[in-house]
Formats: C-alpha cells, structure tokens, sequence
C-alpha cells in the first residue's frame, strides 16, 4: 500500500498543468496502486482570499463517493488575512479539511510573524498538521512574476522552535538539508514528517540515518514533479539502508500515523 503525502489540484498561472484535478488524481492513484492521498488546491496560493480555493476543493471532492473515500483533504489559509480565524474554523468544522498548509513567501510574511504562530498553535490544539514546502516550482525556468527565493530546510526551524509540539510536513525538500546540532536535535524530538518529492532526497538512505527513519514518507508532488521519482527513492533503497518494514513505513505508515487515518 501507498498513500501520497502531497499532491494537488488546480492551477499554476506561470505554467500549464496537466492530470490536476480530482478525476485525475484518481485516474493516477489507481494506475499505481495508491491507496489514499492528501490534496490542496493550488489556487489557493494565488487567491487573495484562500477561503474559495478550499471551498473548490471541497465541492468537488464531494462530487463522487470514490474521491471522499481516498483524498485526504488540506486546506491553504492565509494567517494574515484578516478572516483567517474563520476560515480555520469554517474549513475544519464544515469542509472537514484534515490539515494546514502555509505558502509565507507567496503571501508575504515570515514564519515568526505573530499571526502565523497563532495560527499554528491553533491547529496543533485541533490535533492537525501544518504543511510547508520549501520549493514550489523551480525559480530558474520561471516567470519573471514569480517568486524567485526558495527555503533550505533551517529556514523552517523558527515555526518549530515557536511551536516544538506542533505537528508539522516539510515537503518539496529541493534544496540544503543541514542543521546546525540543536537544530538537528530539534527536528529529531518533533512530530515531524519529510516528504520524497524534493530533488534533495538523492541519498534516502543517508537521510534516514541522520534523522530517523519514521521522519519520512512517500510524496509526489504531482501534478507539478512527476509521480514516480518519490516511490523510486523509497523502492531503490537497499537491504542495509531499508528492510521491508522499513520501507512499509516511508510508503504508507509514517503518514497514515501522524494523519491518523
């Protein structure tokens, strides 16, 4: 069993996607044997208000009884909108969103900015997860209209460090994965999750020993990155860096246990 920790719907504006939306998420779940996966809305990232980005994902999720049973979904709020609370709420509460994520750099704040702290503690005490990506799409090949700053993995540890019992996902790791000791330390003792998508994920197995295998798991993000590099950095693993249960867990548990599916 599989279940994809990042993937998504919608639209990028600097770019055409292709296989983004619900049906075809399905459509590619099936083809390779993925039992369930977590979905934002794209849109979301590029709307002034998130709110109607999650309100799109929700109806169409609720369109068809097979997208209800298998995507699992997150929604994108903006801690410095000024109708954020509600949106919380109204997207925990009514839309049935199972967790957060945060694009900072596309809606102009930092992670020690008071709002985003709040808003983090207030997902932690619903007992969810908060989402963050250090790497959208690659800046080299962009629109000039983009943003052309991306995160290192240090970058995130001010928001665990304001928050160390928060249950966080670090996706997209396309870039420098070092920590200083106490910042290593600090990833080790957190709830913490790592996706495989990012293009700094080469050495899994290197990875695994330095932070621990239950930190990791399968991600794609589809439709942006293709959908089986994530599954071959966890299937090329060999017996001295990853026994079969090892590899159980970075296919499906990890995820489905901070997830609580």
């Amino acid at each position: 069993m599989w279940i994809d920790s990042n993937t998504y719907i919608g639209h990028w504006p600097f770019r055409q996607l292709k296989n983004n939306t619900c049906k075809d998420i399905l459509e590619r779940m099936d083809r390779h044997q993925v039992e369930a996966s977590v979905v934002s809305n794209l849109n979301g990232i590029f709307y002034k208000d998130t709110q109607p980005a999650n309100q799109e994902l929700h109806e169409d999720i609720r369109s068809n009884k097979r997208y209800q049973d298998r995507l699992v979904p997150f929604a994108v709020i903006n801690p410095i909108y000024s109708g954020w609370k509600d949106d919380l709420k109204k997207s925990i509460s009514k839309l049935g969103m199972k967790g957060v994520r945060l694009y900072p750099k596309y809606h102009g704040y930092t992670l020690k900015n008071p709002s985003c702290v709040e808003l983090v503690k207030k997902v932690r005490d619903l007992g969810l997860p908060v989402a963050l990506s250090l790497r959208m799409v690659d800046s080299r090949p962009s629109s000039w209209l983009d943003i052309n700053q991306e995160w290192t993995l240090k970058d995130v540890v001010p928001i665990i460090e304001a928050v160390p019992d928060a249950k966080f996902m670090i996706l997209n790791i396309a870039n420098n994965t070092l920590l200083e000791p106490d910042q290593l330390d600090l990833f080790k003792k957190s709830n913490l999750f790592m996706d495989t998508s990012g293009r700094n994920i080469t050495n899994l197995g290197k990875l695994i020993d330095t932070f621990g295998k239950e930190k990791f798991g399968f991600g794609t993000h589809a439709p942006i990155l293709d959908y089986r590099t994530g599954a071959l950095r966890i299937e090329s693993l060999n017996e001295d860096e990853a026994d079969e249960k090892t590899k159980q867990q970075l296919r499906y548990y990890n995820i489905k246990h901070l997830l609580q599916l």
